[in-house]
């Protein structure tokens, strides 16, 4: 059984980025930028007032001291007029600073009398006033290549001029249920029959990751159902199947896949949930063959999957899990050859101590309501030794 590090290495090697694509800043959110975001002007695109109150120069920000007003400026409305000695302009919120001024008084500190203000309060020099450029200069980098742009980046690229944004085109998946007890939700039900929720759950998990994922018809268990799925595997980025990877006489996806161009790389690797895990090439679609357990199929897809989308996005992809330490809940027997992926609960601990985590009693890779009920795996390493609770365990929290 292959190792799980070297079989995620193995999948993601074969993976480049799909492209990438042209979209309105108004649809971007969620979508990966493919190249860096420079700044087509600067923000604030000149220097402008913070508060109400009044432009003046710093030499007459006395307390006592009289100034004429010789005109105003609203926001969106910049005066010609330049400050003097002994002058001021009436300022708003977002007026742009008058030429001579750099100073701003706020209104509370000023009394007015006409066309006059007596100043109640000593001010400082550049007080009240955001500089051209100090939020961000035009060219510069203000996101990277690879970020996911999230509702706070849109606002960002548009405050920087941009209309349109480049980004990675979104991964088109199929997800391939297959065996002959499949049904989909509502459908009429035999008494061994079982709902395709694995493929749904899948499905749903990587269109949340960015991707285009589609749910195919389920293919039955003989080798012309699943020679006709692959018609639909030509236009995909990546294939995904359900079950039918294992080594059962009705487990018939290598060989059904294999006239048709199916180079297998690995069909089995050391890890649980998740055993019959199958990667591979179908002509020129990358395929992962997942186990058909909803539960295996859901880790296996945190594990392997979820890198693969982010491989096809162009984002950077550790060749490591991505996971957080914790404080174990409950004694843990020594592990066998497979790596364990537990399915646990988090626990906050006060005084900011690590969370608790503690697996569930059962791990049976059909139970579907343990996998809700948690919001992390346990992860352990083969052979690892006994354990007892209060020891430091690693994580991968869930989605």
């Amino acid at each position: 059984m292959l190792d799980v590090a070297v079989a995620r290495a193995r999948i993601l090697e074969k993976l480049a980025p799909c492209g990438q694509e042209t979209v309105s800043i108004a649809s971007a959110c969620g979508r990966v930028l493919a190249s860096p975001l420079l700044a087509r002007l600067s923000n604030p695109p000149v220097s402008v007032s913070s508060m109400d109150g009044y432009a003046v120069c710093a030499e007459d920000a006395q307390k006592g001291a009289t100034l004429t007003i010789i005109g105003e400026a609203p926001a969106g409305h910049p005066s010609s007029l330049t400050v003097t000695k002994g002058n001021c302009i009436r300022l708003f919120t977002g007026s742009q600073i008058p030429a001579g001024a750099d100073t701003v008084l706020i209104q509370e500190n000023m009394q007015r009398d006409g066309n006059t203000v007596t100043l109640l309060a000593d001010g400082q020099q550049g007080q009240f006033i955001r500089k051209q450029g100090q939020d961000f200069q035009r060219g510069e980098t203000v996101l990277p290549a690879g970020h996911v742009l999230t509702a706070r980046d849109i606002g960002l690229a548009a405050a920087a001029g941009h209309v349109w944004l480049t980004v990675a085109r979104r991964p088109r998946v199929g997800i391939l249920a297959t065996g002959d007890e499949i049904i989909l939700p509502g459908d009429p039900a035999q008494p061994d029959s079982i709902v395709n929720s694995g493929a749904f759950m899948v499905t749903a998990y990587l269109n949340s990751l960015g991707a285009d994922a589609i749910l195919l018809p389920v293919a039955r268990d003989n080798g012309e159902s699943l020679s006709s799925a692959i018609e639909h595997a030509s236009h995909l980025d990546l294939l995904v199947t359900i079950g039918g990877a294992s080594v059962g006489t009705y487990d018939l996806v290598r060989d059904a896949f294999k006239p048709h161009g199916l180079e297998l790389d690995f069909w089995k690797i050391a890890m649980r949930p998740g055993r019959p895990l199958m990667s591979g090439q179908l002509g020129k679609t990358p395929m992962i063959g997942l186990p058909g357990n909803p539960v295996a199929a859901m880790v296996c897809s945190l594990v392997f999957v979820q890198a693969a989308i982010r491989t096809l996005m162009g984002q950077k992809v550790s060749e490591k899990l991505e996971t957080e330490t914790a404080i174990l809940g409950t004694d843990l027997k020594q592990n066998d050859q497979r790596q364990d992926f537990l399915r646990c609960t988090l626990t906050p601990q006060p005084d900011g101590r690590l969370p608790l985590a503690t697996p569930f009693a059962s791990q049976d890779s059909a139970q579907l309501n343990i996998l809700a009920k948690s919001n992390a795996l346990l992860i352990r390493a083969p052979h690892a030794p006994a354990v007892q609770a209060g020891a430091v365990c690693s994580i991968m929290r869930l989605p």
